[in-house]
């Protein structure tokens, strides 16, 4: 697997396409294969008197939330990464903390917001003691039985654990030890499993660190946390 220049990114559009563009800047022939679409949802918007601030978790919080958004727009935000500070602050959002962690790294950042509002999509990791407002919905769609089959002798660049589960759905009958994965997390490659060719995590949790964990994959090149498993 020398020499491997070849990246697949199934995470959902629009991030597919801006995955793409940054994978092909670094010389990588990258298809974007989406496993899910993203959609908004009806939801009912809480008092937000009862709430301290607002815990984003994607930028998909922002992308859907429609017009109620701007009721809440006075309180402060708690953002997961940077791409979801971002896009708060794009949409007029006061952004207070921005965690590069998890989710519950950030919530524990935010001491000063003991009472936060999450605006989530549907599949979520609940966390103790903050609310939540159902907002999104990452939605699986069809995938051409032969789109995957680029991901042999490549890389395959797995944004969350979802995804990693359906590639593996997918991907049953492809030779796991001609397939590389990048993992956005160790929860990400756990969900992936075992007897991949190679599996690097990324550094930290974002888009651009999963996109150089892939780099040097494609380049048959080590760094930072990699293994031919998952990482406990």
């Amino acid at each position: 697997m020398s020499g491997v220049r070849r990246a697949l990114v199934l995470r959902p559009e629009p991030g597919n396409a801006r995955t793409v563009a940054l994978l092909r800047a670094e010389g990588l022939e990258a298809i974007g294969v989406p496993l899910f679409a993203v959609r908004g949802l009806a939801w009912a918007m809480p008092d937000a008197r009862a709430f301290d601030a607002l815990l984003l978790t994607s930028a998909n919080a922002v992308r859907f939330g429609g017009p109620d958004l701007a009721a809440l727009a006075h309180l402060p935000v708690v953002a997961v990464g940077a791409a979801t500070a971002a896009a708060a602050r794009a949409a007029g959002l006061r952004v207070t903390v921005t965690g590069e962690g998890d989710a519950a790294a950030a919530v524990a950042g935010a001491r000063a917001y003991p009472r936060l509002l999450h605006l989530a999509g549907r599949e979520h990791v609940a966390l103790p003691g903050v609310s939540r407002a159902i907002v999104y919905a990452s939605e699986a769609v069809a995938v051409a039985p032969d789109a995957l089959a680029a991901a042999v002798d490549g890389v395959v660049l797995l944004h969350s654990a979802r995804a990693a589960a359906r590639f593996v759905e997918l991907a049953a009958d492809l030779p796991r030890d001609r397939v590389r994965v990048a993992a956005l997390s160790d929860n990400v490659a756990r969900a992936a499993g075992t007897g991949w060719a190679r599996v690097s995590v990324a550094e930290r949790p974002s888009d651009a660190q999963l996109v150089a964990a892939a780099v040097m994959l494609a380049i048959d090149r080590t760094r930072g946390r990699e293994d031919n498993t998952p990482h406990e």
